[in-house]
């Protein structure tokens, strides 16, 4: 088929998860053609059910879903409680302590996926984006180095072909297209896990009013999330070291039992349920959960967000979280180039730079809390060994958290970066401990960590612009160089020189 006869749109978004959506309803509303191919029909089931303030109350409230999210009857969380490092008894943090946070909005959703992903879809549907289902994305279209349009096969297995201005490949980790953006995909030699999971009716809650937080539990193996979905309702899952895989291996229902009674707090909260075992929860499921990142996030005509591009061990739920976050970063850069206020490779560069230094933010932090468990026998225990060396995964993280492609160079500082990073996670530890030994509760010392004002830094920023927009002040570059948010967060601006 020609190019001449090929259906036409400014962008071809493949996959409707919330990544697709998110930047499909943020294209539209500039008045672009936008096409979505998702493979499923919705609603599906899909796993990564807590969310965090900034993707609820920022980024999903430029896209206009926030009323139809409120009335959806999803469940407040309010933070988060760990039963996690030295001292044994659970600690909780909360959102409303932030000074970066405001009080109206300092609560995160727990979602049943089906649910809140169709609602972004519609959503994208109603502000103008076509989507179609049953469709899989075979390959890009090719032309003269940049990439022009998709291939695809519709439910009946024939093929077609659809032009675009760009492609955004929003299909998570199993995409089928993600090598043609160039590069390779690095995984982590840390956090590489599998996750069995399953849902139980009647499991016990937080008492109020933390009764929606999200609990994570360090057991001998590794460690639980406990997530209330509803008042009866909660996802439960076990993440293991991959070197531990035999363990979520053969019957799920014993292996689930044995890692259970391995974690007194999760086998407490368990007691009095029972496991769902008819319709989209009624079976157990075994994910990789593989930390990894592709050395390049983007060229000429596509762009990779989501898991697509990266992914990080889901501790603190911010799965969702970088799926939309990084479609926003990618829909100002194309609604930018398509008003011609930026050039392609200065928005996708900025695209590319704060995505990664998220991603790296969220890898740092993480490895700051991991190493904060000083049981040596334990499977935390193994984070030690990451930051005491230069093998390849420090080298990894010092790319992800500079933002910069793989050479040489980057690597003369893996020294600084070690020292900064044991550092930091001895604040944290000494935060937490604050935290735990504190009779008032005051979440205080936690967020004067500097690993925590950082991971919350930029998703606060978001936050804040949806709700205040010219009134926020302006924007500087994130990054020397760098261009700048417009007023209503929506497009790229050059930097003032």
């Amino acid at each position: 088929m020609g190019a001449e006869s090929r259906e036409q749109f400014d962008v071809v978004v493949v996959g409707g998860g919330p990544g697709g959506s998110t930047l499909a309803s943020l294209v539209a509303m500039q008045g672009h053609r936008v096409l979505v191919l998702e493979k499923e029909t919705f609603p599906r089931y899909q796993i990564g059910e807590s969310l965090l303030p900034s993707t609820v109350h920022g980024v999903l409230k430029l896209t206009g879903v926030s009323e139809r999210l409120a009335a959806a009857g999803f469940t407040r969380k309010l933070g988060g409680t760990f039963r996690w490092g030295a001292n044994p008894e659970p600690w909780t943090f909360s959102f409303s302590v932030s000074p970066k946070i405001a009080s109206a909005t300092s609560f995160a959703y727990q979602v049943e996926r089906s649910k809140f992903d169709e609602i972004l879809l519609d959503n994208a549907a109603a502000k103008g984006a076509e989507v179609r289902f049953q469709v899989s994305v075979t390959d890009v279209i090719d032309e003269d180095g940049r990439v022009t349009g998709v291939t695809y096969t519709d439910a009946e297995g024939t093929g077609h072909e659809v032009g675009a201005r760009f492609v955004v490949d929003a299909s998570g980790n199993g995409s089928r297209i993600h090598k043609r953006v160039g590069g390779t995909r690095e995984y982590s030699e840390f956090f590489r896990s599998l996750a069995l999971f399953g849902y139980y009716e009647g499991g016990k809650r937080l008492p109020a009013p933390n009764s929606g937080n999200i609990l994570s539990a360090a057991g001998d193996d590794g460690w639980f999330w406990y997530i209330p979905l509803s008042p009866t309702l909660t996802s439960v899952g076990a993440v293991v070291r991959r070197e531990h895989a035999e363990k979520v291996q053969g019957d799920p229902e014993e292996a689930m039992r044995a890692l259970i009674d391995g974690c007194p707090l999760i086998k407490e909260y368990l007691a009095d349920a029972t496991r769902v075992t008819e319709g989209q929860y009624g079976q157990f499921r075994v994910r990789k959960d593989y930390s990894y990142h592709q050395t390049r996030f983007w060229r000429p005509g596509l762009v990779l967000i989501g898991d697509a591009a990266c992914f990080v061990d889901p501790v603190f739920s911010s799965g969702v979280h970088l799926a939309t976050y990084s479609a926003l970063l990618a829909s100002r850069s194309i609604n930018s180039i398509l008003k011609g206020l930026v050039t392609e490779e200065a928005a996708f560069t900025e695209f590319e730079a704060r995505y990664r230094r998220e991603y790296g933010v969220f890898y740092e932090f993480l490895m700051s809390f991991y190493d904060m468990h000083v049981d040596e026998g334990s499977y935390f225990w193994s984070a030690k060994k990451v930051t005491q060396n230069k093998h390849t995964e420090l080298e990894s993280f010092v790319e992800l958290v500079a933002g910069v492609s793989s050479s040489e160079g980057v690597l003369a500082g893996a020294e600084d970066a070690t020292l900064r990073l044991k550092a930091k996670s001895a604040e944290f530890s000494d935060a937490v401990d604050a935290v735990s030994a504190n009779s008032e509760g005051s979440m205080a010392p936690l967020f004067r960590s500097s690993a925590v004002q950082q991971a919350m830094q930029e998703g606060a920023q978001v936050q804040t612009r949806a709700f205040l927009g010219g009134d926020l002040g302006p924007d500087v570059p994130m990054f020397e160089g760098g261009l700048i948010t417009s007023d209503d967060g929506l497009l790229w601006l050059p930097g003032k020189a």
